[in-house]
């Protein structure tokens, strides 16, 4: 029986590994891409002017309250349906999860520059240094040992909400996982390879996030 199961990997790794290609193209894609409009959400969440704060966020508390399953659903079956329009679950699942990212890490980035010591800030300002000189020198070098930590954490919460996007056909590493149980009805086999798939790829991207928190606060 234990050979019989290990043997069912060893047959289907390959379809496994298909589906897990674009579990992590969905990840990294919005990863990358949430990288640099979170730190313009940041930047935005930072505003003075309250229309501006009351937006970002509503947009911040939408992607909190509001599961991203219900997400997924409105933006492969309910906004195309209305604007006429057709999109692939990989297109819906991306923007989905970009949005959801740009809010988080936007989120990120706000508390980041928001901890940093008012003295240094106008210290900068005193020497004559402009707003944009002030951020670049001063502030992101700075926030950006805080952002990192934030961000991986982010990117292993993604890697594990991607198991989702099954729910709107994409065929992911769950969906690949799932074809293969009902071929060879060895789901005890196939579900443990899969944990031990998302271990490997979440654990250390996990450990890395506290060792740099625990370096960079030192």
């Amino acid at each position: 029986m234990q050979n019989s199961g290990i043997n069912v990997i060893f047959n289907n790794i390959g379809i496994l590994l298909d589906g897990l290609g674009n579990t992590l193209l969905i990840a990294v894609t919005s990863l990358f891409i949430s990288f640099f409009t979170g730190f313009g959400f940041g930047l935005l969440r930072m505003s003075k002017n309250r229309i501006v704060k009351l937006l970002t966020y509503i947009y911040l508390e939408a992607f909190r309250i509001i599961p991203i399953m219900v997400w997924l659903f409105s933006f492969f079956f309910f906004i195309p349906r209305t604007l006429g329009i057709d999109i692939s679950g990989e297109v819906a699942a991306i923007v989905v999860f970009t949005m959801w990212g740009t809010a988080e890490m936007g989120d990120i980035v706000r508390g980041a520059l928001e901890s940093l010591s008012k003295g240094q800030i106008e210290s900068g300002l005193s020497i004559g240094l402009s707003k944009l000189q002030l951020f670049l020198y001063i502030q992101f070098p700075q926030a950006i040992k805080r952002i990192v930590p934030g961000a991986i954490s982010l990117g292993t919460r993604m890697i594990k909400t991607t198991s989702l996007v099954v729910l709107i056909g994409v065929i992911d590493v769950i969906a690949r996982g799932k074809q293969v149980i009902e071929r060879t009805k060895e789901a005890f086999w196939i579900y443990g390879f899969l944990f031990l798939l998302f271990f490997l790829m979440c654990y250390p991207l996990s450990i890395m996030a506290r060792k740099l928190e625990r370096k960079w606060e030192s």
